[in-house]
This record gives C-alpha cells, sequence and structure tokens, in this order.
C-alpha cells in the first residue's frame, strides 16, 4: 500500500515537471522572450524582487528599444551585455536612471542583472545575463537583479565573445510573452 502511495506521488511529481517545460509562460506578463541567431532564450522576471527593473525593460521591450542591439561586452565565463543603442557600453535609453533595487537572490548561471556605473543608482536599460555560476556569484548584493533564463541557454552561450566582439551578435527581438501570446508584434 505505502508503496502504491509513493508510485501515485512520483507520477504527480514526475507529470507536474512535464507540464512546467512546456513552451506556455508561468506568467506571461512576467517573462521575456529574448530572440538570438540560435533561437529564443526565455527570461522570468522578477517583479517581486526588483519592480522598477522589471518595469523599465518590459518598457523598453514594448518599446523595441533593443531590437537590433549588440552585444558589446561579452566575457567568457564571466557574462554578455547588452543595451547600449550606440554600441560602446556608454549610453542607455531616454529615461532616468533607476534606484538600486539589491537582493540577496545569487547571481548564478543564466541570472539576468542590470549593468550600471559606479554609481549604484544609474542603472538604465544596460543589462548582462551571466554564464557561470562560479564568474558572476560575486556580484550578489551589488547589481540588481531582475530576471532569470529558464530556457535558451546554450543561446546566451552561443553569442559573440570579446570586448568588444570583431562581429558582435545582435538581439533580433526582446518581448514580452504576453504581447507575442495576443500576437502583438
Amino acid at each position: 500500500m505505502i508503496r502504491d502511495l509513493l508510485r501515485a506521488i512520483a507520477g504527480v511529481v514526475i507529470t507536474s515537471g512535464l507540464t512546467m517545460g512546456s513552451a506556455t509562460a508561468a506568467d506571461p506578463e512576467n517573462t521575456l522572450y529574448l530572440d538570438l541567431k540560435g533561437g529564443r532564450v526565455t527570461i522570468e522576471l522578477l517583479a517581486d524582487i526588483a519592480p522598477r527593473h522589471v518595469a523599465r525593460i518590459k518598457k523598453l521591450a514594448r518599446e523595441k528599444f533593443y531590437d537590433g542591439l549588440i552585444w558589446h561586452r561579452v566575457i567568457g565565463g564571466f557574462m554578455a551585455q547588452t543595451g547600449d543603442p550606440t554600441g560602446t557600453g556608454t549610453h542607455g535609453s531616454k529615461y532616468e536612471p533607476l534606484p538600486a533595487e539589491f537582493s540577496k537572490y545569487p547571481y548564478k548561471r543564466g541570472t539576468v542583472g542590470m549593468a550600471r556605473t559606479t554609481n549604484v543608482n544609474s542603472g538604465n536599460s544596460q543589462f548582462f545575463i551571466c554564464f557561470t555560476d562560479k564568474g558572476c556569484s560575486f556580484l550578489t548584493g551589488l547589481y540588481t537583479v531582475w530576471g532569470q533564463v529558464t530556457a535558451g541557454m546554450e543561446h546566451v552561450d552561443a553569442i559573440a565573445k570579446g570586448e568588444p566582439p570583431a562581429t558582435p551578435d545582435k538581439i533580433i527581438a526582446m518581448t514580452v510573452a504576453a504581447d507575442a501570446q495576443a500576437g502583438k508584434k
């Protein structure tokens, strides 16, 4: 009887795991699709720990700000950075900088954080995605975390490396999942 109960529980856990991996975003309003040359990256937005940063990223994505921007700083074993319309790493959007929203959320493989200057309250539009746990863990509590890659990290790994890369890769499109599901482009 106990064995049958354990099998039933295991079946529920396995079934739940299969549905979690489906193509439908858990919360489409807090999911981003980042389309790169190799394929789609899905990012869960962490509005509970960085509401202002998430709101800014969604606003810029909806304005198509990120579409066509290059990855201007890509360091193997560390991170890939984008979000500067000039491609130099020195500019941001037309909006005012954001106050930091630091948290204890750990920087690890696939964590998405807001780039900034030495002024902790200077995040604007530039962001980075961590390649490894070890390479980014020291950033925890020092840079605002606003997202976590949940699928497609292999496409981030394939971004051309360099500072700047000799032939930089571009963001094809960055879309809020709710807009994509509603047929908005």
